[in-house]
């Protein structure tokens, strides 16, 4: 099982929205792009909204069948580990090995000592092709990175060895998360992380790595434009490297999480996969969620009274919502509107105040990230939500269309 050169990562807290995701995908496909899109949901999600892995499956399944769709798609099991992959596995055929929270955790001395060993012909002036300065390495160097993300490989490794026995190789698309952590991960970690994960078998075809910068939720990427485009380009050049050097899959291509949004960064990325005609994952995840929202404030009467209500029971639990998500948020609460300011709002005053439109006289970044990561006051109005995403199908399918569309899509591929 391969994953096409182009794949999407479409979230949905409430699979409502599978139609209206893809078909923003298959008409993005119509100028001659093969996208696959790839359903995903974390373990934390399915918990919050009370769902289980295999209605991302039956969502994603009647989509393509509905939309009479014959391009490749997948369901993912979003920042899995090894306690909570096993019910994943029955309905999942994309994996996300999280092993962020292994970095940095010790390895022992004979392990770190042996992977140094193993490296000795790359010590010195390491030349990639594409990279205009030669790598430095030393013996330093490499005990760092063991030292780093050993621990991390071998816990993909434990991951993949469960997904492999229990589905049967070459049955699933492996990808490897090391993104939410603080530090960034450098070009030449890279390299080196990717043969740890050779050395141990593991055949990733995505990998997600934390690039210098804010990758907050349902904003914008907030950091040096320059030196992302540097780090983007030269992780491409280095997983080029890698395949032909440590035999890893030649699909192999960089993850972008928390990829929704990031719009000043798409035409870099756009720039360097065209120019070394690479492919690009990209996860939009909590996006869809703020366009229900967004669908229905512009429904109007009980749609707009709900979408207050949302955020009236947001505002009031800032604390609590906002601490899971801590590192990948940056609220200023004191540009946040009062409630009663809120609920005063017009229709398009709401909507527009959410809709991410940089420039947009009413777009505030505070309001949106609150509202991202408030999904579970949504869920526990259970069919008080669910029920008007129903019936307010029409409009907030188009919202969630033309977010992906023609916000994302059409920016990143040029289209």
């Amino acid at each position: 099982m391969k994953l096409g050169k182009y794949s999407i990562g479409v979230g949905d807290r409430f699979t409502h929205q599978g139609k209206a995701q893809l078909r923003a995908i298959m008409k993005a496909n119509e100028t001659g792009l093969n996208i696959s899109p790839v359903w995903n949901k974390s373990n934390r999600e399915h918990i919050y909204v009370g769902t289980e892995p295999a209605d991302t499956r039956k969502e994603a399944d009647e989509a393509v069948n509905a939309l009479h769709f014959n391009g490749s798609y997948f369901v993912d099991a979003d920042h899995i580990n090894l306690t909570t992959v096993s019910k994943y596995v029955e309905v999942s055929d994309f994996f996300t090995l999280d092993v962020a929270s292994f970095i940095g955790k010790e390895s022992s001395k004979e392990g770190v000592d042996a992977f140094v060993a193993s490296c000795e012909k790359y010590m010195g002036e390491l030349h990639i092709p594409g990279i205009e300065k030669p790598l430095h390495i030393t013996k330093a160097l490499l005990t760092e990175i063991a030292g780093k993300f050993l621990a991390a490989t071998q816990h993909a490794s434990e991951i993949y060895a469960y997904l492999k026995k229990e589905k049967g190789a070459g049955n699933f698309i492996t990808e490897v998360s090391m993104d939410e952590v603080e530090s960034p991960q450098t070009p030449v970690e890279m390299l080196f992380i990717l043969k740890m994960l050779a050395d141990k078998g593991v055949p990733a075809q995505t990998i997600a790595p934390k690039f210098t910068g804010r990758f907050n939720k349902g904003v914008d990427y907030v950091g040096d434009l320059a030196q992302f485009a540097k780090e983007f380009e030269e992780d491409v050049l280095v997983i080029e490297f890698a395949v032909k050097e440590f035999g890893l899959p030649e699909e192999l291509k960089l993850s972008v999480h928390s990829g929704s949004d990031k719009f000043s960064i798409y035409p870099i990325m756009a720039e360097v996969i065209a120019r070394y005609d690479k492919g690009l994952h990209l996860k939009t995840a909590g996006t869809t969620w703020l366009e229900e929202v967004i669908g229905l404030a512009l429904a109007g009467g009980e749609g707009l009274e709900l979408a207050k209500k949302i955020y009236e029971n947001s505002y009031n639990r800032q604390e609590e919502l906002c601490a899971p998500y801590a590192d990948v948020i940056n609220i200023d609460a004191s540009k946040l509107p009062s409630v009663e300011e809120v609920n005063g709002w017009t229709s398009e005053k709401y909507a527009n105040t959410l809709r991410h439109i940089p420039g947009h006289a009413d777009y505030n970044s505070n309001f949106r990230q609150l509202i991202h990561v408030a999904y579970k006051v949504a869920a526990e109005m259970g069919e008080e939500y669910t029920g008007l995403l129903v019936k307010y199908a029409d409009v907030i399918g188009s919202c969630v269309e033309e977010n992906i569309y023609d916000r994302h899509l059409r920016r990143l591929f040029s289209i």
